[in-house]
C-alpha cells in the first residue's frame, strides 16, 4: 500500500497519518488498477463473506418428557447448534412457556474448521441448572444447499430427532423425542437473514444492541407564534395594599421547551389589563407525529424580580394549527379566549392556601400561529448537508436525483482497545450518515481488526454535500451478557471519524483505501491514531446535466431567503433539531446514542479561542494571498528590470492590448482556460483528507490544554494568567494591523472631505487637469505612457517614493481622534504566540508601505 498524493504529505508529518490505496477483492474478483472493473451484483464494493445459515424454528412432541406441559415450573427450553468437535457452539435463547425460538445463526467461513463435517441441533431442558439432554438432529455440511440472493428462500422442514449418540432410534423412542423444525444453507452476508442472525461469538441477550440497522430521519417542521396583543388582563396583586403597574409576558411551552416573550412596553394610548408585544415572534422545532403535544400559552405577570405568576393561559391542540407550506399563504391572526378560572398555589402565604382566579369577564389574546413547512431544517452546517432544497412538506414528493452513492465499509484494523471497568475490549460498529438516511453496521464483538463488509446506498440529490462515516465502541456489551444497570448510562466512545465530499469524486469510480482514523486529546497524549477504516466509494451519477443544473439552484428552499431567519434563530432551531433527532434514534433498536449524535453532526464543537486553530485559519488565509504577494512581487521584478527579456516581452504585450482593448478580457479567460488545463495533470487521484499540518496538530502541549480547557476556566490562575497575557500580544498585533487598514481608507475619504483644505484643493486640481487630458488625448495614450512610464528602466526612475505615493502618506486620518496611551510591550511573550505575531508583523509591514 502506497501513500497517497492528497493525504496531505509534508515533511515533519509521521505517514502514520497518510491516506493509502488498497487493492481488495471485491465482489468476489479482484479490483484492476484502473479501479473500474467489478462484478455487476448488488454487494460488489465489499468482500463476499461465506456463511452458514442454521434457522431453529420450534419443536413439538416434548411435552411428555417433562410432565405433559411445555411450561413446567422451574423448566426452560433452548436449542443448542454445535459444528464438528465443538469448533463452535451456539445458544438460543431460554423459553419457559414454549419450545419456540425461530433463531437464526450464521457461522462464518473461518469458524468452519476443514475438520467440521457435521453439524448438529440439540434441544435441551435446564431445571434448577441441571441440563438435560431431549434430542437432536444431526446434519453432513456437503449435503447443505447454496443459496444465493435473488433465489428463494429455503423453508424450514420438520425433522425427527434422535438420541444422544444421534443413532437410528425405534418408532416409540421416535415419537417421545418429538421433531424439531430447522432449515440450513449457505449463503453470503447478501442473505435476508443476515441482519438478523446470530453471529459466531454474540450472546443472544446482546443480539438487539448488535444487529444492523437503518434509522431514518423524523420530518421537522417550525412552528412560528407570533404574539400581537392582549385585552382585558388583570395583574397579580403583590399585596392588598401595594399599588403598581403590571409587567405583563407572554410564555410558549411545547413539550419541555419553553420561550417567554419580552415584557410588554407601557404606552400613554393603551390601558395597562391591554398589552402590547408588536408581533414578537417565538419559533419552535417539532417534529412528526406532533398531534401528542399541545401548546401551552401562559400570560404571566413580573409581581418580583425572578418571580413571574400566571395569569391566564390558554392550551391550543396541535390538529388546529394551521399548515404554511411556502411564502404565497398568508396566515391570518386570530384571537383565543384565555382560561383565568384556574388554581394557583401561593408559596408566600404561611398556610399554604390555594387561591382561584375568577374573572366576571373573558380575557382575550391575540396570536398568529403556523407551522412552516417551507423550510429545510439542517440539524448541522450547509456545508456538509445541503442535499435536499425541497421544503418539508414537498418531502413526498421524488426530489431531483442525479446519482447514487455506494459506500462498502470493508474491515478495520488496529483499532486501539477502550478500558472501561478494568477491562480492556473492543466491541466496534461503523455509522455512515448521508441526507435523511443513516445506515449502522453490526458490532463485531472481541475484535482488534473486525470485518463488516457491508454495502449500503444513497440517493444523491446534489454533489456538494458529504457523506460522514463514523467508527465507535459499543459499551451496552458485556462480555456474553446484558444488565440493566449497563444500558442506560453507558456512552459509546468513539474511535474518529471520516468525512468524504461527493463533488470530489469521479463518476463511476471505485475509491479503495485506508483511512487513519485520528483523535485529538488532551495532553500528553495529542493527536493518536485510533486505527485504520477500509472504505470502498463509487459516486454514479445518472444524468450530467441535471448534476450540473444543481450548481446553479439555491442551497436552501425558498422560505430561507424569502422570509430569512436571523443567526441566532437558525442556531437554536439547530440544537433543537439534534436534540429531536437524538432523541428519536434513541428509541429505535438498537439505539442510537445521543453521544454519537452529537459526534457525527459536530454539535459539541466549541467556538472559544484556540491558538491552535487560529494558527491553522491564519495560514489558509496566507495560502490565499500567496498567489496575489507571488503577482506583485513578479510584477516588481517586471518593472525593476532584473530580466530584460520578460521585461522587454511584458511591456510589447501591454502595449499590444491597450492599443486592442477588445482582446483584453477575452485574453484573461483564454488565459484561465489554460490555466485549469494545465492543472488538471495534478488533479488530486484520491479523496482529500485531514491535513494534520494544515490543522497544526503537533503543537505546543499548552496550546491543546487551553483548546481543551473548560469554559469558565478550571487552570491555576498562573497559568491562565500567561494565556491571557499571550492572547493580549497577538489581539495587541492584530489591533494594530486593524488600525492601519482604518487609516489606509480614512486617507482615501479624506481626499475629498476638506479634512485637509490645502490636500484636498491640490487633488481637486489634479482631477481637474487629469480630466482635460484624457478628453483631450485618446484614452490608450494615456494608458500607454502611463504604463511606460511605471515600467521605465530604474536608470531613469529615482530612487526615492513617488510624488503620488508621498501625497497619500500626508493626508489626515482619524488617528488623531482617538483617545489612547502608549503601553509598553509586556515582557510576558512566550515562544507559543511568536509565530502569529511574526505573521501579522509581516503583513503590518506589507500595509505600512501605504500608512
Amino acid at each position: 500500500m502506497a501513500a497517497s498524493d492528497g493525504a496531505g504529505q509534508s515533511n515533519g508529518v509521521s505517514t502514520e497519518f497518510f491516506l493509502k490505496e488498497i487493492s481488495p477483492r471485491l465482489g468476489g474478483a479482484s479490483l484492476k488498477k484502473d479501479n473500474k472493473t467489478c462484478s455487476s451484483n448488488n454487494y460488489d464494493l465489499v468482500k463476499r463473506m461465506k456463511y452458514l445459515y442454521v434457522r431453529v424454528v420450534k419443536a413439538r412432541g416434548i411435552a411428555s418428557l417433562f410432565g405433559g406441559s411445555g411450561s413446567g415450573s422451574g423448566i426452560e427450553l433452548f436449542a443448542e447448534v454445535e459444528l464438528g468437535n465443538n469448533n463452535y457452539r451456539g445458544v438460543t435463547k431460554m423459553m419457559s412457556n414454549a419450545a419456540e425460538w425461530d433463531q437464526v445463526f450464521a457461522i462464518s467461513e473461518d469458524g468452519i474448521q476443514r475438520s467440521s463435517s457435521t453439524v448438529t441441533i440439540t434441544v435441551k431442558k435446564r431445571r434448577q441448572k441441571k441440563v438435560t439432554h431431549i434430542g437432536g438432529v444431526l446434519f453432513y455440511l456437503n449435503a447443505v444447499p447454496l443459496r444465493v440472493p435473488p433465489d428463494s428462500e429455503l423453508e424450514p422442514q420438520w425433522y425427527r430427532m434422535e438420541d444422544k449418540n444421534y443413532s437410528k432410534t425405534t418408532t416409540a423412542t421416535a415419537t417421545a423425542t418429538g421433531e424439531l423444525m430447522v432449515s440450513l444453507w449457505f449463503g453470503t452476508q447478501a442473505d435476508e437473514s443476515f441482519a438478523e442472525s446470530l453471529l459466531n461469538n454474540v450472546h443472544p441477550d446482546v443480539l438487539s444492541f448488535t444487529k444492523s440497522t437503518v434509522y431514518i430521519y423524523p420530518k421537522l417542521w417550525c412552528l412560528r407564534v407570533s404574539i400581537i396583543e392582549a385585552r382585558d388582563i388583570m395583574p397579580a396583586h403583590k399585596g392588598s395594599q401595594v399599588v403598581r403597574f403590571p409587567r405583563f409576558s407572554v410564555t410558549i411551552q411545547f413539550g419541555d421547551r419553553s420561550l417567554t416573550t419580552k415584557v410588554a412596553a407601557p404606552s400613554a394610548t393603551r390601558s395597562f389589563s391591554n398589552p402590547c408585544w408588536d408581533d414578537e415572534e417565538l419559533l419552535f422545532l417539532v417534529a412528526e407525529p406532533f398531534d401528542e403535544n399541545d401548546m401551552l400559552v401562559s400570560v404571566e405577570d413580573q409581581v418580583e424580580p425572578r418571580r413571574n405568576e400566571i395569569v391566564a393561559k390558554l392550551l391550543l391542540p396541535m390538529a388546529t394549527i394551521e399548515r404554511r407550506i411556502d411564502d404565497e399563504k398568508q396566515v391570518n391572526s386570530r384571537w383565543f379566549n384565555l382560561d383565568c378560572h384556574f388554581e394557583d398555589v401561593d408559596d408566600d402565604d404561611d398556610n399554604n392556601k390555594k387561591k382561584v382566579t375568577m374573572m366576571s369577564f373573558v380575557s382575550r389574546i391575540h396570536l398568529r400561529v403556523s407551522l412552516d413547512g417551507g423550510y429545510n431544517l439542517l440539524d448541522e452546517d450547509t456545508r456538509y448537508n445541503c442535499c435536499d432544497v425541497n421544503p418539508v412538506e414537498k418531502r413526498f414528493q421524488k426530489p431531483l436525483v442525479i446519482g447514487v452513492l455506494e459506500m462498502g465499509i470493508l474491515s478495520a484494523t488496529g483499532l486501539l482497545p477502550m478500558k472501561r471497568n478494568e477491562r480492556c475490549s473492543i466491541h466496534a460498529y461503523c455509522v455512515a450518515k448521508y441526507e435523511g438516511k443513516w445506515f449502522r453496521t453490526r458490532t463485531v464483538v472481541d475484535s482488534f481488526n473486525p470485518e463488516w463488509n457491508e454495502q449500503y446506498a444513497w440517493e444523491v440529490n446534489d454533489p456538494c454535500t458529504v457523506v460522514t462515516i463514523g467508527v465507535f465502541h459499543n459499551h451496552r456489551i458485556d462480555d456474553k451478557k446484558i444488565t440493566t444497570k449497563n444500558i442506560g448510562p453507558q456512552r459509546d466512545d468513539r474511535f474518529g471519524k471520516i468525512r468524504i465530499r461527493l463533488s470530489t469524486l469521479e463518476n463511476d469510480r471505485v475509491y479503495t483505501h485506508s483511512y487513519p482514523l485520528m483523535m485529538l486529546f488532551p495532553p500528553p497524549y495529542g493527536l493518536k491514531k485510533m486505527g485504520e477504516l477500509q472504505l470502498a466509494v463509487r459516486f454514479s451519477c445518472t444524468s450530467v446535466a441535471k448534476m450540473l443544473y444543481k450548481y446553479t439552484i439555491p442551497v436552501l428552499p425558498k422560505m430561507h431567503y424569502v422570509h430569512p431567519l436571523s443567526a441566532d434563530q437558525l442556531e437554536r432551531l439547530r440544537n433543537e433539531s439534534m436534540n429531536v433527532v437524538a432523541s428519536r434514534l434513541s428509541i429505535v433498536e438498537p439505539p442510537l446514542g445521543k453521544e454519537v449524535v452529537e459526534y457525527m453532526l459536530d454539535h459539541k464543537d466549541s467556538p472559544s479561542w484556540s491558538l491552535r486553530r487560529s494558527k491553522a485559519f491564519t495560514f489558509r488565509l496566507l495560502s490565499l494571498l500567496s498567489g496575489v504577494i507571488a503577482m506583485v512581487k513578479w510584477l516588481e521584478s517586471i518593472r525593476n528590470w532584473e530580466n530584460s527579456v520578460y521585461s522587454t516581452l511584458f511591456l510589447i504585450i501591454f502595449l499590444t492590448l491597450v492599443m486592442l482593448p477588445e482582446f483584453i478580457l477575452s485574453t484573461i479567460l483564454f488565459y484561465l482556460v489554460f490555466v485549469g488545463l494545465w492543472n488538471y495533470r495534478y488533479r488530486p487521484l484520491h479523496p482529500l483528507y485531514f491535513d494534520t499540518r494544515l490543522s497544526h496538530t503537533h503543537c505546543h502541549p499548552d496550546e491543546l490544554e487551553e483548546e481543551f480547557d473548560t469554559f469558565p476556566t478550571s487552570n491555576r490562575n498562573d497559568i491562565v494568567r500567561m494565556r491571557y497575557d499571550r492572547m493580549r500580544t497577538i489581539l495587541g498585533r492584530l489591533q494594530t494591523v486593524m488600525g492601519d487598514i482604518a487609516t489606509l481608507v480614512e486617507r482615501f475619504e479624506a481626499l475629498v472631505s476638506w479634512r485637509d483644505p490645502r490636500a484636498t484643493f491640490l487633488f481637486l486640481v489634479c482631477c481637474l487637469v487629469a480630466a482635460v487630458v484624457c478628453y483631450v488625448f485618446p484614452i490608450r495614450v494615456v494608458v500607454a505612457l502611463l504604463g511606460l512610464f511605471s515600467s521605465s528602466p530604474p536608470r531613469f526612475r529615482s530612487k526615492l517614493t513617488s510624488s503620488a505615493l508621498n501625497f497619500y502618506k500626508r493626508l489626515p486620518s482619524k488617528d488623531d481622534d482617538l483617545i489612547s496611551e502608549i503601553m509598553g510591550r509586556p515582557a510576558c511573550l512566550d515562544i507559543e504566540g511568536l509565530l502569529i505575531i511574526s505573521i501579522l508583523e509581516d503583513f503590518q509591514q506589507s500595509i505600512s508601505l501605504f500608512v
